[in-house]
């Protein structure tokens, strides 16, 4: 995640929701505010 928090690397959008579903999230509140 550091990484990718960095701008280091990209995530993919199925990714993107893997990551937002284990945070209990939705993609629109895990890129809010980018």
């Amino acid at each position: 995640m550091g990484n990718i928090e960095l701008g280091k690397k990209s995530v993919s959008v199925d990714n993107a929701a893997k990551i937002a579903k284990a945070l209990k999230v939705s993609l629109s509140e895990l890129f809010k505010g980018l």
